[in-house]
């Protein structure tokens, strides 16, 4: 077992907050570049409520959506599964000691060499969609346990995959025939309603084609026992649907179509679930320019030192929507209609056109929270511009916690020399979510104000 290289410094706190840690932070006076702090019992909180919410249903970490080393030693040592999508993503995982059958290659579509790969290191799940993929599958991994991924309705996601993956349901008797005359080993269905689902009830209708498919199977001659029920969870609280919202229907829908006394292992790959709240951003303003628009009314634009080829690709990619958090003491400063601009020299490279922010000065701070998902494992170094250094706070509670587990190990060897034995210290290793407040995510407590 290694450690992945990168792996940012951990603070161990009893009661300091992500803003307290934000505020030293912008103080010193040589800080200057952009920095992401993680909360990582946020994390924790969420794993938890997930086994509290979703007993049945094992997570398997989408690995694309945040591949942090410390993201990924954090979920090691909690127990979950990876959704890897490519060589290197199935490397990031194994190499801190996690076990291939802990892992799924969900990429319907990979390169003969990456197939290759999987046979050699021992992952056997994977996904197809296609009788390609499966004439691939045969010459070079042919006791791969394969998941048929199927389209189904993703027209409420922000993001939808439909377009580019999953075969439809008509087709698949033709592809689970070929698979059968080929000897290959089809376990069970895999689908995806889309990232950033809207609607609960595309889960349920999913689940549903779901059942159909294990019947058209057993016909074939296939005895699944194998389902995927995807993405699509929400990581923070908005004004759509709701991770608990989508639990309920997932629930009764498993209980309909895959009791427990079916057998049938059902696995999802949560992953903005696990990291988008967890991360705040902080940007520092390098530059300001005033202007007016035709009317006549001030305008001012902001340049912070980090942008869409950076963290905030995730306006692009991902449809996100950001708020800017402006770290000073508001009173006194008139507002004016502002544009915030990172920091390169494409004139696309902007953040947010049109809003509404308080006077700032050159050297002033504003952060963006909830950004944690598809921002730093997509970000360049465009014009070069480096990522934000990441900065990671622990209670020390949920330390304890962490220590008590059988695989604590992995955090071990991820933190190094930055953890120190904390066995005989009068902390509480209490974690339990089951009699308390499932309303607030976070088991740190968040800002209080905005004021520097």
């Amino acid at each position: 077992m290694k450690s992945l290289v990168g792996t940012p410094t951990v603070e161990l706190t009893t009661d300091k907050t992500i803003f307290d840690v934000i505020t030293s932070s912008i103080k010193s006076s040589d800080q200057e570049e952009p920095f992401i702090v993680a909360d990582l019992a946020d994390i924790v909180y969420k794993f938890k409520l997930w086994k509290l919410k979703m007993p049945r249903v094992e997570p398997f970490y989408a690995v694309k959506c945040n591949d942090a080393p410390t993201v990924i030693h954090l979920l090691a040592a909690l127990g979950t599964g990876f959704d890897c999508a490519s060589k290197n993503e199935i490397e990031s995982v194994l190499s801190i000691g996690v076990e291939p059958e802990r892992i799924i290659y969900a990429n319907p579509c990979k390169t003969r060499g990456f197939i290759r790969h999987a046979a050699n290191v021992g992952v056997k799940m994977m996904t197809f969609d296609n009788e390609m993929e499966l004439h691939k599958v045969k010459a070079l991994h042919p006791d791969a346990e394969l998941v048929i991924r199927i389209r189904v309705d993703d027209s409420s996601s922000i993001c939808q995959l439909g377009v580019k993956f999953g075969c439809n349901v008509k087709d698949v008797p033709h592809l689970l025939q070929v698979a059968k005359e080929l000897d290959l080993n089809v376990i069970g269905v895999s689908f995806h309603v889309g990232s950033n689902c809207q609607d609960s009830g595309a889960y349920s209708s999913a689940i549903a084609s779901c059942r159909h498919i294990f019947d058209i199977a057993e016909d074939i001659g296939y005895h699944m026992d194998f389902l995927d029920i995807g993405g699509g969870f929400p990581g923070f609280k908005g004004p759509y649907v709701s991770f608990e919202e989508i639990c309920n229907v997932v629930a009764e829908s498993l209980d309909e179509h895959f009791p427990p006394e079916s057998g049938v292992r059902i696995i999802a790959e949560p992953g903005r679930y696990f990291v988008a709240s967890a991360f705040t951003l902080c940007t520092n303003i390098i530059a300001k320019r005033e202007t007016f628009s035709e009317d006549g009314e001030p305008i001012c634009m902001y340049y912070v030192n980090d942008g869409v080829y950076g963290s905030f690709n995730c306006l692009m990619f991902d449809h996100a929507e950001v708020e800017p958090i402006p770290l000073v003491d508001p009173k006194y400063r008139p507002v004016t209609k502002s544009s915030i601009w990172g920091p390169t020299c494409d004139s696309l490279d902007c953040i947010m056109k049109t809003c509404d922010l308080p006077s700032l000065n050159v050297g002033e701070w504003m952060m963006f929270e909830n950004m944690g998902a598809y921002t730093i494992s997509a970000a360049s170094t465009f014009n070069g511009f480096q990522k934000p250094e990441m900065r990671c706070i622990l209670p020390l509670h949920v330390m304890k916690y962490l220590q008590s587990l059988p695989t604590w190990a992995y955090l071990l060897e991820a933190f190094g020399d930055q953890v120190l034995d904390f066995s005989n210290a009068n902390v509480s290793t209490d974690c339990d979510i089951t009699n308390g407040n499932t309303d607030n995510i976070h088991l740190l407590p968040r800002r209080e104000s905005v004021s520097a």
